[in-house]
């Protein structure tokens, strides 16, 4: 079940809200387990065996860290050495599950390619991916860590940590939270009309970027990955890699925002997972706004502690190119993801060389003259457009043989001005243009957009008329796209 779909939108989520709403703020408890029923079910509708894998998971993460918890409360402290080994045990065995689940097909296909002749005698694994692995496996370690590192203690109600790694507006596709985003909402929370407004309106704009934009993009690139080279030509490739930066951010970032405002329909508030990327004027800008839950997962538990920036310039560099690896490595086991993950490394890595004042003094938006800022922008668009290229190909082959026609290709016959004139259909030239105004930021160059042309001192609640009616139009328009059985994937469910 996704967040686009009618029985999410039209059953689901309704179900849980009223049931939730009805149960009364001093049974929290009874909300709690409420909603851990729901997130199983959300979880277990289309693939119910891997219900399984995400209790185990949640059981030796309570069992661990209650264990370290116990040894760290010994009076003699003699059994406190053991900590560290439990924690290393639980993270070894989610990433060994997560191995198995989503790499040991990539790896043993990997071998055999380089050695041919071991084909005979290993078998390459076909294992289905259950959804959402990557996210609530990422939880797990994080929750184990902070444990281990006394930074939070563990939890001693197996239903709380269950429901902050299974909460289901969190479950598929993320923001990856640390356990102390969700701590105190699942002992108490007040959700008013405000809030529950608040959410609404999150969870639509969420909806909307994605039905509207993402997926009328994605129809358009999926056909020219289809394509034969014959069919292939410079300006379909360069804008159907824009089109696909458009649609990969308006589909994450648009279930980010459906996640955040589900979040706070139910009581939780969930830390922001994109702060406008495509603004960005350096790689290392683009880096603080894109997918921020996974950059600060990666910084906090893999950069920090292999010494970060304070072990020489050369170990840093080691260090950041791992960490661009294992991002890469996390979105997918394909060697395209791991390419475009070591070349945003480079570029993160060449514009660490400077000194660290010059470094960090110039690369946020809207420093340096306005030709300078527009320099800056086009080189962050270019590298970003670039790398969503090789990592939405299918093979580094078909990435490579995409980039050189990029650069090399004319639109000369009559296959490669037929497929052109098929991407540059209106519905695809008008989602390019509300992708490219929303995610830019465009609107702003327009005097006074978004300010209510009001007299000071109007109560507030007439500036969000004009807002409900936006969101409002926007939400038949999503409802009218699902009704239509229209093209509706999910771009993370691959990670």
């Amino acid at each position: 079940m996704v967040f686009s779909s009618l029985s999410f939108l039209c059953i689901f989520l309704p179900v849980a809200l009223l049931v939730h709403y009805l149960l009364p703020e001093r049974f929290v408890r009874a909300r709690n387990a409420f909603l851990i029923l729901m997130s199983l079910v959300f979880y277990s509708y289309g693939e119910p065996v891997y219900i399984i894998l995400l209790l185990l998971c949640t059981v030796w993460t309570f069992l661990l860290t209650r264990l370290m918890d116990a040894l760290d409360t010994c009076k003699a402290g003699a059994y406190a050495k053991y900590r560290k080994a439990l924690m290393a045990a639980g993270v070894i065995l989610d990433f060994a599950v997560l191995g198995v689940f989503k790499y040991a097909g990539f790896l043993a296909g990997s071998f055999v390619s380089l050695f041919p002749a071991a084909g005979a005698y290993i078998h390459v694994p076909d294992i289905a991916l259950p959804i959402g692995i990557s996210f609530y496996t990422f939880q797990s370690v994080s929750y184990l860590i902070d444990v281990y590192r006394k930074d939070l203690k563990a939890s001693k109600r197996y239903s709380k940590v269950l429901l902050y790694v299974s909460f289901f507006p969190q479950l598929i596709a993320g923001p990856i939270l640390r356990y102390r985003d969700m701590d105190s909402a699942m002992d108490f929370r007040h959700v008013d009309i405000g809030s529950l407004s608040e959410g609404m309106l999150r969870f639509i704009r969420g909806l909307s970027k994605k039905v509207l934009i993402a997926n009328a993009l994605g129809a358009a690139v999926d056909r020219v990955f289809a394509l034969n080279e014959a069919a292939m030509s410079s300006p379909l490739v360069i804008l159907t890699a824009l089109a696909y930066t458009f649609q990969i951010y308006f589909d994450f970032s648009g279930y980010s925002d459906m996640a955040i405002g589900m979040g706070r329909m139910f009581g939780f508030s969930f830390p922001e997972n994109f702060d406008m990327p495509y603004t960005a004027s350096s790689m290392r800008d683009f880096w603080r706004r894109w997918h921020i839950s996974l950059s600060g997962w990666f910084r906090d538990y893999l950069y920090i502690p292999l010494g970060g920036n304070r072990k020489g310039r050369l170990r840093t560099i080691r260090n950041r190119m791992l960490v661009f690896f294992c991002t890469g490595l996390w979105h997918g086991a394909n060697w395209t993801f791991v390419i475009w993950g070591l070349f945003h490394g480079f570029f993160v890595s060449v514009e660490n060389l400077p000194s660290k004042k010059k470094a960090g003094a110039d690369d946020r938006a809207g420093s340096g003259s306005f030709l300078l800022r527009l320099a800056k922008h086009i080189y962050v668009m270019a590298v970003v457009c670039t790398g969503f290229l090789i990592f939405r190909a299918d093979s580094l082959k078909q990435a490579l043989a995409m980039l050189l026609t990029a650069v090399t290709g004319v639109c000369s016959t009559i296959a490669q001005k037929q497929a052109l004139i098929s991407f540059c259909s209106l519905k695809t030239i008008l989602a390019m243009c509300a992708a490219c105004i929303l995610s830019m930021k465009l609107y702003a160059l327009v005097p006074a957009f978004g300010k209510a042309a009001r007299p000071a001192g109007s109560p507030d609640k007439n500036r969000r008329v004009p807002v409900y009616i936006i969101m409002t139009v926007l939400l038949v328009l999503s409802m009218i796209s699902l009704a239509g059985g229209g093209y509706n994937p999910f771009i993370y469910f691959r990670f």
